[in-house]
């Protein structure tokens, strides 16, 4: 018998304005970690970041390199929440955040899923920070 295959989604790409700038932003507002940083030549760089001691997708951040990419910055997805940030204490996070200057759309709210808030990044996307209901 054949084993299943193992698959995962590894990596989402983030179109931004510079990477510098949203190395920054999410090590400092949200607490990821700068996990690769490699020169590609031509200006092009493979930067990935992820939360601190997290299991999952990490974040590709890919530098717009033309006026249509530039484009989407902030609007991947039509203006629907674009990424969920899953945590194990909302509050905790949420207050964190705040004090960090991170622009919250809407205050915390309980769904059936859990308890959530959406939050804006450095490009404009929207996040849901989450507590799924366990």
């Amino acid at each position: 018998m054949n084993a299943a295959p193992s698959r995962s989604v590894a990596t989402v790409a983030v179109v931004v304005r510079d990477y510098d700038e949203a190395i920054a932003w999410y090590s400092d507002k949200l607490g990821f970690v700068l996990e690769q940083d490699v020169d590609l030549g031509g200006g092009k760089r493979w930067v990935t970041v992820t939360p601190d001691g997290a299991s999952g997708a990490r974040l590709l951040l890919a530098e717009a390199a033309n006026q249509h990419q530039a484009s989407r910055i902030g609007d991947q997805t039509g203006g629907r929440v674009f990424l969920f940030l899953e945590t194990d204490d909302f509050r905790r996070d949420h207050q964190a955040m705040l004090a960090k200057g991170v622009a919250f759309r809407e205050e915390p709210r309980e769904e059936a899923y859990g308890t959530v808030a959406v939050f804006q990044d450095i490009a404009g996307n929207l996040w849901d920070l989450i507590e799924p209901r366990r």
